[in-house]
């Protein structure tokens, strides 16, 4: 199937669940004390979803798989804040693992995307078939 849309991107589709998973646990009481905290998860989850979409409209493999480099990273700086938001009582542990598993799916979707992107010999998004 060829990918036309951002949005028929399977790890966009799992960025977008993780996003708003994280989103609902952070507008709950305890975040509210820190909000240093709330706001890096935030951004971290956002940017996951939004470095796919902005890739994939770049035009190029090269510049695509860019930017889901970044994505991957974001999901790694959101594992991380995750820790930090359980051993300071924020997140109970039940919390913590749906949204690091889900946080785990998503970074091994974009590698497997990466990788597939890599193995293309075609240039340019407009040949790239996935998912």
């Amino acid at each position: 199937m060829k990918i036309t849309r951002f949005e028929d991107l399977k790890a966009w589709q799992r960025s977008r669940e993780l996003f708003k998973m994280v989103h609902e646990v952070l507008s709950r009481a305890p975040f509210c004390k820190n909000l240093i905290l709330k706001n890096q998860m935030m951004r971290a989850s956002l940017s996951i979803m939004s470095n796919i979409s902005e890739g994939f409209d770049r035009g190029g493999d090269k510049e695509f798989i860019q930017f889901l480099y970044i994505s991957k990273g974001s999901c790694s700086e959101l594992k991380s804040q995750l820790f930090a938001a359980r051993d300071t009582g924020y997140l109970e542990q039940v919390e913590f693992q749906a949204i690091f598993d889900l946080a785990e799916e998503t970074s091994r979707i974009l590698q497997g995307l990466i990788s597939a992107m890599k193995k293309n010999s075609n240039k340019g998004r407009k040949f790239f078939s996935a998912n």
